[in-house]
């Protein structure tokens, strides 16, 4: 790991946002909620903010940061999407970043998992789900 132990104590957020590609049809079922696992967008978000948690754990070299705030928020984007963006907030030496995309792909992984059934084709694999676009959208770090 980097020596952090130089750096200031400073506020930082970090956004993320990325989104899965999903049959018209998923969406739909989604939309009237029809899909059996229950709730994709709820569990995603939920999904997320756990996943942010566990930051240092699933990405070795990160810093465990205590973090003050997470916000995911799992929306249906338009009828081939639903997006995800999070919102980590915290007082510290190194950025929270990581944690955002942390949140932002496990988010739309537990997505995919919940509607898979309905994505599957004859031979059991997933030709139209993909996950799209995960990136950074703003960063924040300021004195306090």
């Amino acid at each position: 790991m980097v020596d952090i132990s130089s750096k200031k104590v400073v506020y930082r957020e970090a956004v993320a946002y990325g989104r899965i590609k999903l049959r018209p049809s998923t969406i739909a079922a989604i939309k009237e909620g029809r899909v059996e696992k229950g709730d994709p967008l709820t569990v995603a978000a939920i999904a997320g903010i756990l996943a942010t948690k566990q930051t240092p754990i699933l990405i070795p070299m990160c810093h465990p940061i205590e973090i003050t705030k997470i916000d995911v928020d799992c929306f249906i984007e338009d009828n081939e999407h639903v997006a995800c963006r999070a919102r980590v907030k915290a007082v510290a030496r190194t950025g929270v970043e990581m944690e955002a995309l942390t949140a932002v792909s496990i988010a739309l992984l537990n997505v995919w998992d919940m509607v898979k059934k309905l994505e599957k084709d004859e031979s059991g694999l997933y030709p139209y789900t993909r996950i799209e676009e995960i990136r950074v959208e703003s960063k924040i770090k300021r004195e306090i």
